[in-house]
């Protein structure tokens, strides 16, 4: 909602500085988003007098102007419109000036012949003709305005109101127009209101006489009012009324289709007007569509009715789909000669369906759908006919039409000044509460605070709070704790996760979120099984597309569609984890199971499988899990995602034969599916396991106090045996007293049989009860050397 401060002035006295407005009207409720001054971006443009135009020397189409600006001598102006003349009142942009877009003048020559300025068209002002109807669009706007020569264009021409926008919540309709927010300013600054009945005079003659109006569904048409105005005059709205509906975001069109739109901003009711001649049969009749009926509306497009839409008809057609757009043939018309306003009050919720159904938004839509005053009707209707007689835009038929189909019932509330303290934690008198009440035109009667018919969001006791608490001051309600509330604590789950997020940001991860709803089609970018359990999907019923019609099993597509994003935005390396849930349906069960996950991507930067491993293994460390196995994925079940890594760079980790997680390399495939060209390491951990295989306290080892002893092996054995094999005989057979195994030497060539490799490991070992002698250092090897042997490795010579 733009709100033009010169309209709101007409209302209530709002002469403080426009941010001191802004902040107090957010504050009390009515949430400002910004504020802009017409003709900000122009300067140094006045008022000139045009006092002889003569050709140009140099030039068959450049005319040299004298132009009066109010200064002490004319300036030279050259330019190469057609339609000036002498004595023409022109705006004029002097040396030095700016205009709209960034536009700077400058004086200069044009073909030898010095220029002071530019005389500016309605473009060059930011304005079109809409704004001034007698000006033309392709020449030099010569003004019909009273003003001073050498007078700024803003003040000469009006473009100088302040437009505030507002943000006005779905539960505020009355905010939707410039009393309902000077109502809000009013209350505010504690201001009086000027909010005067519409008075008219009209000629003899009755309504009823000319035109019949039925309502044939009282639950979707509380009332309907219709007047009527004889010997039409269309022409274009005075200039006061343009510059307010400007200011507002509205292209003035003509006298009535602007008295119908100043309404609908002024009071937010919806009006209508129609041509009485293509109302046929002179009968309105507010009806439910027929199955089938076609209305062709005002944007040109013919649509297709149902019996669940109500419509205005006359005997025969629709002439106007209810509350959202009149028919083709139902506006005004250059040689419209009897005009009928409308003002009804729509049900909002059939507003709104039938606006879905059609696909049509309207302003007069997005406001019925909302809910508007239904005591206004009457009073809008009249405002029309005064501003009609303002205009002298035709004779007004006194007596008009009123349909009330349902008596209006205003909403009431318990009155409890001490519940509403408890609930804001407050102490205001009972008095200040009615006195803040009155100010928003509430009334308070036998215990009970009624709401004006204005405010249909008043519906329980914490409505009335909520008044009292805006009013009273937000930031004067004091802080205090909640009462009768345990102190909040983390749960176990959320303590995990969040030391799990700062690890992962401590290893130099971003964090990511991605969406929960994704593609089926992700199932086959990582090349998932077609009989995979990950495929069995919860499925949503009204999606916004294929794109987010299911919801994810798996959230590696999710981290590779990240990592894709990434890369094809030449970002040249990435390291991004996400802490986020799957959603595994369960046989029987309404509701999927949504356990957390821990997903880590990275690529560029010369990472490899060791530099995720490494992050794997820190992570793990640090929520207390140790002594993890890393098996081959291709020798384990436990992840369908298998088939998204390259078979032999990647690893499912395992904790007493519980799987972890699941991490390595990309499948080239995949990468191809996403586009990313470059090698890339996905890991996805599972936090409930996690959880259950940490320990659940950190036992802290004294610094050792006797040496180690080392001691390096040598190994032969089959290239086919994983060197975590190997470590695992090793730590099995040594013990306690192993302190590290260090892999730090693979070796296959010449000098090795075929089919085998040199594996070299260093033992360190150390005793807490005192020094390793050789003795137990060497009968330690070689309980490792038989374990190794066992499986197929022995001691290289």
């Amino acid at each position: 909602m733009n709100l033009s401060m010169k309209w709101l002035s007409d209302y209530v006295k709002a002469d403080m500085p426009v941010k001191e407005f802004c902040s107090a009207l957010t504050m009390s409720g009515s949430k400002v988003e910004g504020y802009e001054t017409e003709g900000s971006e122009i300067k140094n443009v006045v008022v000139g007098k045009i006092l002889s135009v003569v050709p140009h020397e140099n030039s068959d189409h450049l005319v040299v102007c004298q132009v009066e600006v109010g200064k002490d001598a004319p300036v030279q102006i050259v330019t190469g419109a057609s339609n000036v003349n002498a004595g023409d009142i022109v705006p004029v942009a002097l040396d030095g000036s700016n205009l709209p877009g960034g536009v700077k003048i400058k004086k200069g020559k044009l073909r030898g012949v010095e220029s002071c300025g530019m005389l500016c068209s309605l473009g060059e002002l930011g304005l079109t003709k809409h704004d001034f109807p007698y000006a033309i669009e392709d020449g030099i706007f010569i003004m019909q305005e009273d003003c001073e020569i050498g007078q700024d264009i803003q003040s000469a021409i009006g473009l100088n109101d302040t437009s505030v926008e507002f943000e006005i919540t779905s539960n505020r309709p009355d905010c939707l127009s410039v009393v309902g927010l000077a109502r809000e300013t009013a209350a505010t600054f504690n201001l009086p209101l000027n909010n005067p009945e519409p008075v008219y005079k009209g000629v003899d003659g009755d309504a009823a006489s000319m035109l019949k109006v039925d309502i044939h569904n009282p639950e979707k048409c509380g009332s309907y009012c219709a007047g009527i105005v004889k010997n039409v005059k269309i022409a274009p709205s005075p200039r006061w009324m343009r510059e307010r509906l400007r200011a507002s975001g509205i292209r003035p069109i003509n006298n009535f289709v602007d008295i119908t739109n100043y309404i609908m901003l002024e009071y937010g009711q919806p009006m209508h007007a129609f041509d009485l001649r293509y109302v046929e049969g002179a009968h309105i009749n507010v009806r439910n569509a027929v199955n089938g009926e076609k209305i062709v509306t005002l944007d040109g497009v013919e649509r297709t009715l149902s019996d669940d839409m109500l419509v205005i008809a006359d005997e025969k057609k629709p002439v106007a789909v209810a509350g959202i757009m009149g028919g083709e043939y139902s506006g005004i018309m250059d040689d419209t000669t009897t005009v009928v306003f409308e003002s009804a009050y729509f049900e909002p919720t059939q507003v709104r369906r039938t606006s879905k159904k059609l696909r049509l938004k309207s302003d007069a839509s997005s406001r019925y759908e909302k809910g508007v005053d239904p005591m206004i009707n009457v009073k809008c209707l009249k405002r029309a006919f005064q501003l009609v007689e303002e205009l002298g835009a035709g004779e007004v038929v006194r007596n008009y039409i009123e349909c009330h189909a349902k008596e209006y019932t205003p909403a009431s509330v318990e009155f409890a000044p001490q519940w509403i303290n408890d609930f804001l934690g407050t102490d205001i008198p009972e008095a200040e509460m009615t006195y803040y009440l009155n100010r928003l035109e509430f009334k308070i009667d036998d215990g009970k605070v009624i709401a004006p018919s204005f405010r249909i969001d008043i519906e329980c006791k914490a409505d009335i709070a909520e008044e009292v608490a805006r009013i009273y001051g937000y930031n004067n309600i004091p802080s205090t704790e909640f009462r009768g509330v345990a102190e909040a604590e983390l749960t176990a789950e959320q303590k995990f996760t969040r030391e799990l997020q700062n690890t992962m940001v401590a290893l130099g991860g971003y964090e990511i979120a991605t969406f929960s709803f994704v593609s089926p089609r992700n199932f086959d970018r990582i090349n998932l099984p077609a009989d995979s359990k990950l495929r069995n999907t919860v499925t949503i019923t009204n999606p916004l597309g294929e794109d987010t019609s299911v919801m994810r099993t798996t959230t590696i597509p999710s981290m590779l569609e990240t990592l894709s994003f990434n890369y094809n935005n030449r970002n040249d390396k990435a390291c991004l984890f996400e802490i986020s849930k799957e959603y595994l349906p369960v046989d029987g069960a309404e509701l999927p199971v949504e356990p957390q996950r821990l997903t880590v991507g990275m690529y560029g930067g010369n990472v490899d499988f060791y530099d995720l491993k490494g992050i794997v293994e820190t992570a793990l460390a640090k929520m207390g899990i140790s002594d993890v196995e890393y098996v081959r994925s291709g020798n384990s079940d436990a992840f369908d995602e298998k088939s998204a890594m390259h078979p032999g760079r990647s690893a499912v980790i395992l904790k007493d034969g519980t799987a972890l997680g699941i991490m390595g390399e990309i499948h080239p495939d995949v990468q191809e599916n996403y586009g990313i060209g470059t090698k890339t390491y996905v890991a996805k951990l599972n936090i409930p396991e996690m959880m259950n295989a940490a320990a659940e306290e950190i036992t802290y080892k004294p610094l050792p106090k006797f040496p180690a002893a080392t001691r390096d092996l040598s190994l032969i054995c089959d290239d086919e045996i994983p060197a975590a094999e190997l470590e695992k005989a090793i730590k099995g057979a040594v013990g306690k007293i192993l302190e590290k195994v260090t892999l730090f030497d693979v070796y296959k060539g010449k000098q090795i049989e075929a089919g085998k490799k040199s594996v070299s490991y260093s033992l360190t070992m150390r005793s807490h009860d005192g020094t390793l002698t050789d003795e137990q250092a060497d009968n330690a090897v070689k309980k490792a050397l038989k374990a190794l042997a066992a499986i197929g490795a022995e001691l290289r010579a």
